[in-house]
């Protein structure tokens, strides 16, 4: 309720405030509304969504996922302009100044509860507000996204290989949705301008957790049960208690490592009859041994752009560390969920 508030006052503020981000409409992203958060729910991930028309996209670099994006053609609206580079390109780091600009400014407004603008982390895509909830602090990431209703990129062909699980047509038919680009900086990029974006799923991603199973009726109210969404929120669950024990050692890793680990075992165990609901011990130690064997092989292969590794190479050693301490609890009975 309190997140609802504040964001939704802000959405308003933005819309008036300044009329080239007057089309901005709110979306739900992540654990919570994917309903595969198991403690509190005190973080938030609210996408702002600005349609955009006719853009170019070329690849910053090898992995598929980061972009430039420019306009084939004038836009009407005036207002992209000014976010321009001189060479043309979509200045991400432009468009999260002036919103967060906005944010701020409105921020300073709200009397009826403590809201703050978190400082801005080096490289992250969020804008990231504070409420103060006693005892603890909500805290609420807003990711500003391009929609474009164009094929998805090249890089993309070969991903999403869900035909075995959920159906040839399901894949299609998701292959038509629009594409999302975050404004996200590239740290590969030789010179950092802050004006990539990075292609986003989290819609698609939400749609498939939510229509989860082989046949189409798995987990409805009067159908067989599976233990897919409890295996994923047992995986998110472990690496956020890793983390707050490891914050040093394992601050590079986040819950979308898991999350795509979990999705590439929905693949290979792709039938209702593989996650029956009182197998959930079994299913939740596969799910961790398939990511434990990405992490010993430095291989995570990113779901929907297969030429992506999500593990880089050069971080090999907090790769295997985070392989010996989930090998650890596997084996004690996971002492880290009774601490």
């Amino acid at each position: 309720t309190l997140v609802n508030k504040v964001v939704l006052r802000l959405v308003q503020a933005i819309r008036g405030k300044d009329s080239f981000f007057s089309s901005i409409e709110r979306q739900s992203a992540g654990s919570y509304y994917e309903r595969v958060k198991i403690s509190e729910p005190n973080e938030f991930d609210i996408m702002l969504v600005m349609p955009v028309a006719r853009i170019q996209l070329d690849e910053s670099d090898d992995t598929g996922a980061f972009y430039y994006v420019s306009f084939k053609r004038i836009p009407k609206e005036k207002g992209w302009l000014r976010f321009l580079e001189e060479d043309g390109k979509l200045s991400a780091f432009k468009m999260l100044h002036a919103l967060r600009e906005i944010i701020k400014q409105e921020v300073k407004t709200i009397k009826d509860m403590e809201v703050t603008v978190a400082r801005k982390k080096a490289g992250s895509p969020a804008i990231t507000l504070q409420i103060k909830n006693p005892p603890s602090e909500i805290s609420v990431d807003i990711i500003l996204t391009l929609e474009v209703q164009q094929s998805w990129p090249l890089s993309t062909q070969d991903g999403l290989k869900i035909e075995q699980w959920l159906g040839k047509k399901v894949r299609r038919d998701l292959r038509f949705r629009s594409l999302y680009l975050v404004a996200k900086q590239n740290k590969r990029e030789k010179v950092l301008r802050g004006n990539t974006w990075r292609i986003s799923f989290s819609h698609i991603e939400k749609d498939i957790i939510s229509n989860h199973g082989n046949s189409k009726t798995c987990c409805e109210s009067d159908a067989p049960k599976c233990c897919r969404k409890g295996c994923l929120k047992l995986l998110k669950y472990l690496l956020e208690q890793l983390k707050m024990k490891y914050p040093k050692e394992l601050e590079k890793f986040c819950s979308y490592h898991v999350k795509t680990a979990f999705l590439h075992s929905c693949v290979t165990w792709p039938n209702d009859s593989d996650w029956h609901l009182g197998d959930l011990d079994h299913c939740f130690q596969q799910c961790l041994g398939f990511f434990v064997d990405c992490l010993q092989k430095s291989q995570l292969t990113h779901f929907f752009i297969p030429q992506y590794n999500l593990l880089s190479p050069e971080d090999k050693a907090r790769h295997h560390f985070l392989s010996r301490k989930i090998s650890h609890e596997l084996n004690n009975g996971f002492p880290v969920f009774h601490e």
